[in-house]
């Protein structure tokens, strides 16, 4: 299988559809493990770190949002695709915020599923040149090694998605970067049409690089991408 045998933690509190997502996995040739709780789940991550999470957002006790926060804040970078019956873009925000990569809104095809773990994967393993320590652009500046973003002296951590995103953008500051190069370099695969996705993650971004205040330096050109302009101190 393409994915090697990679390690996935499966986590939701419904035993159906935990018992369903586990058994379709390990037919594409993953090692899964299941947990039913945000609780097991921290455990589960403890004894044997897997190499990506598959977790629900609503469960009771801790929830997909607390497990991911506490995670993030334990500098565990571990993949996580975040699965939720909510639509709404504040409840993907809030996913985007808590320390996901990528998030799935049920019901969805598993091939889909797949699809979004291999890519969480590929990018996780994707191994690169050493880059020049920090990008910077006015007073915004992106700690490659650290993995933060500073902004007006302020430190501020993003997600694994987030970080990729603002690099690339950094990378090309001044120049329009489409739509379909950010999903491709990013993903590696199409939201597929009237999807906003990328939207979603692009405001969320947008709010972290703004901290305190400071003026908007993602900007968005109709119809075609983004840029990063104006980088003024």
């Amino acid at each position: 299988m393409a994915n090697g045998g990679a390690r996935l933690l499966v986590v939701d509190d419904d035993s159906e559809v935990r018992e369903a997502l586990g058994r379709a996995l390990k037919l594409e040739g993953f090692a899964v493990t299941l947990a039913a709780d945000g609780a097991a789940a921290l455990e589960a991550v403890r004894d044997t770190p897997p190499d990506a999470l598959v977790l629900d957002l609503a469960m009771p006790g801790i929830d997909g949002l607390a497990v991911a926060r506490a995670l993030r804040a334990a500098e565990d970078r571990t993949p996580i695709l975040m699965l939720t019956a909510r639509d709404a873009i504040a409840d993907r925000v809030f996913g985007l915020n808590a320390g996901a990569d990528d998030y799935l809104v049920k019901p969805f095809a598993l091939v889909e599923l797949v699809a979004r773990v291999n890519a969480l994967l590929r990018r996780a393993t994707q191994h690169t040149p050493p880059p020049p320590p920090m990008l910077e652009c006015g007073d915004l500046a992106l700690d490659l090694a650290a993995r933060q973003m500073v902004r007006a002296g302020r430190r501020a951590d993003l997600t694994k998605t987030e970080f990729e995103l603002l690099e690339l953008l950094l990378r090309n500051a001044g120049r329009v970067v489409t739509r379909e190069l950010i999903i491709d370099r990013i993903w590696g695969y199409d939201f597929g049409p009237g999807s906003n996705s990328l939207e979603v993650f692009v405001s969320t971004l947008r709010r972290k690089t703004e901290i305190g205040g400071a003026p908007r330096v993602i900007h968005t050109v109709r119809g075609v991408g983004y840029t990063v302009r104006e980088c003024r101190p």
